[in-house]
């Protein structure tokens, strides 16, 4: 029962917020360095922000681009760093705030492929305003970046990254198109479902998961066929529980294939999720039902009591979820290898995957044969 739960200063959620921004960046600032994807909407932003210095980010973030952010922000004298935008918006900007104040370049604080080291100092205060309902990253402490020279995907962590301000508002979702709204959909159903049977869940995060998993249940379908929006503020509450519970009970294999086929293939971040979470979840409760000696029929009465807990949380996500390979095809999710992945590469993808932070979140560790069979089933 010994866990720390940590996220952003202060969340803002509702349909309209975003007329708040002016006034919540004033509160940092006057100078605002604006992180924005190319497909958010920058005049109702930009004309509320005094002062703005615009950073458009048109694809994943990398490293080269955090380096420009942040020398564009020290040369404007930006004092707010705000990011309106999907996952890529947002990763930019949190790590741009966090290298303005502690210096060095951003290799020396990512992890695998950098050194590693901890920063000391607080960021910019940072304002982070999703409009995408999947990633959470409005709420996480870390940054996602692309090293093309490494052809992978790596973390910039830090306390000192979570932003002062998350503000979610669901009508920014509204005209995202179906494909979008499936993938970033998967993505965070992915991030509700991975903590909830991590081996680092606790009460809180698990009340988020249960919480959000059943809104995700009711309401993708409907974002993805009506974009009703009732659906949409589901969705983008059921991303921001997911954002919060992953920061604090960490992920599993599914993203743990993920970073690596990221930086692999030129395939966005909740494709690759969707195309691997019906697999995962499969081998991943046999490898527990493997440890635990726990028989894959499920039993009622008293002796569910002496069941393995763990078994119990993948009963209870199949249970308000449903079939997962059925809501993939549902929407339209494509197998790995239309997105590209080569099966002669798997050798490779496996030892990336193996080594990647996120599988240590995973409720067991997964051999390499395993991690094999994952691969096998997704492509």
């Amino acid at each position: 029962m010994n866990f720390d739960f940590a996220t952003a200063t202060r969340i803002i959620f509702g349909a309209g917020k975003l007329k708040e921004l002016r006034a919540i960046a004033g509160e940092f600032g006057k100078r605002v360095l604006f992180v924005q994807s190319q497909s958010a909407l920058p005049a109702a932003a930009l004309g509320a922000l005094p002062e703005c210095v615009p950073f458009p980010v048109t694809g994943e973030p990398t490293v080269d681009l955090v380096r420009t952010g942040v020398r564009l922000a020290r040369y404007e004298r930006c004092d707010v760093v705000v990011s309106l935008g999907g996952g890529s918006a947002i990763d930019t900007g949190k790590a741009i705030a966090a290298l303005v104040t502690n210096g060095g370049d951003p290799l020396d604080y990512v992890e695998v492929i950098g050194k590693g080291q901890a920063m000391t100092k607080p960021g910019l205060p940072f304002i982070a305003i999703p409009t995408t309902a999947g990633t959470g990253a409005e709420v996480t402490r870390n940054s996602v970046l692309f090293s093309p020279e490494h052809h992978v995907k790596v973390s910039l962590r830090s306390q000192h990254m979570l932003a002062r301000v998350a503000l979610v508002d669901p009508e920014l979702t509204y005209n995202l198109p179906p494909a979008i709204t499936a993938s970033s959909g998967l993505d965070a159903l992915t991030q509700l479902i991975e903590p909830f049977v991590s081996c680092r869940a606790n009460p809180l995060t698990d009340g988020l998961c249960r919480e959000g998993m059943p809104r995700v249940a009711r309401s993708l379908r409907r974002a993805y066929t009506t974009g009703e929006p009732d659906a949409r503020s589901d969705m983008a509450l059921a991303s921001l529980f997911g954002g919060l519970a992953l920061a604090n009970a960490g992920l599993g294999a599914v993203h743990g294939f993920a970073a690596p086929l990221g930086g692999m293939y030129a395939v966005p971040h909740g494709a690759l999720c969707a195309a691997l979470l019906p697999a995962v979840m499969t081998v991943n409760e046999q490898a527990v039902r493997s440890w635990t000696g726990v028989s894959p029929v499920s039993s009622t009465g008293a002796d569910r009591r002496d069941a393995c807990p763990t078994i119990l949380r993948f009963e209870e996500v199949r249970h308000i979820v449903g079939d997962l390979a059925e809501l993939g095809r549902a929407l339209g999710v494509k197998p790995l290898r239309e997105l590209g992945v080569r099966r002669a590469e798997f050798p490779v993808i496996i030892e990336k995957a193996a080594a990647a932070s996120s599988m240590k979140g995973n409720p067991v560790p997964l051999t390499p044969a395993q991690l094999g069979e994952i691969l096998e089933q997704a492509w």
